[in-house]
């Protein structure tokens, strides 16, 4: 919540997915939110945001994945930061000199026109949301951005749904992580909207259609072909892999004390 009351209060649901895998999708609105209070907060970023709209927004979405969290249970947010890839894409880490290993969510940030969105799913699993108010559908005159050859065709003559071809992208370009690096006139939609799996590269992406009464909001998720791993992450199994194999191994000073 924020000061003035009930307005930040966050709404779950719990997504029942195809494969199985643990996945949970919250919503809130946008509002004012003091930094100080929250807990995933990058202040670089924070003070490169230009209006107080876009502040609001980060904010508000930042609070809202401390929340999905609380609720997603067995973590403790003091112990966790949120990375980013080189391509941009936000991803949570144990903040480093813990030398913890707790099973991680993946996890998607979307905000749009006053609502905060976010997406958790299970270690293991990747995910990617997006969301856009039904009154406001692309144009036509972006089309060709987002679309090629018969599918830009099938957008020109109304028989793909041009919001829903928006959300499904963009969810898409986040579950792979590759965000605007991964060009939407190369992901092909299904033909229809009750069809759900798209491959792009060597991964297999499903979207499922969580709309609310007023923004249509597409999941994109898949199997993590390709796991981020921190420093500490190949520290840490290097010293398992070693205490495993039985031989002699040591860490840390090479000096040996002699009893006197």
């Amino acid at each position: 919540m924020n000061d003035d009351g009930d307005t930040l209060q966050a709404t779950f649901r719990w997504l029942e997915l195809n494969a199985g895998p643990r996945c949970l999708l919250a919503t809130c609105p946008v509002f004012e939110r003091d930094p100080a209070g929250l807990q995933f907060i990058d202040w670089d970023e924070v003070k490169t945001f230009k209006t107080t709209k876009r502040s609001n927004e980060h904010l508000s979405a930042r609070w809202l994945l401390e929340a999905s969290l609380n609720e997603w249970g067995d973590l403790d947010c003091s112990q966790l930061s949120i990375a980013r890839t080189n391509e941009r894409a936000p991803y949570l880490q144990v903040i480093q000199g813990l030398w913890v290993q707790p099973q991680l969510p993946s996890i998607s940030i979307s905000h749009s026109e006053g609502l905060a969105v976010v997406a958790l799913i299970e270690s293991g699993w990747t995910v990617g949301v997006d969301a856009e108010p039904f009154a406001r559908p692309p144009a036509p005159s972006v089309y060709d951005m987002m679309a090629k050859g018969e599918e830009l065709e099938h957008l020109k003559e109304g028989t793909l749904d041009a919001l829903w071809a928006w959300t499904s992208k963009e969810a898409i370009q986040k579950a792979a992580r590759k965000g605007m690096h991964l060009n939407p006139r190369n992901i092909v939609l299904p033909n229809a909207v009750s069809e759900n799996k798209t491959s792009i590269e060597n991964s297999i992406f499903q979207l499922e259609n969580v709309s609310s009464e007023r923004f249509q909001i597409t999941l994109a998720w898949g199997v993590e072909t390709d796991p981020i791993r921190s420093p500490e992450d190949d520290v840490l199994d290097a010293t398992r892999e070693a205490m495993n194999s039985g031989t002699a191994w040591s860490v840390g000073c090479s000096t040996v004390r002699k009893n006197a």
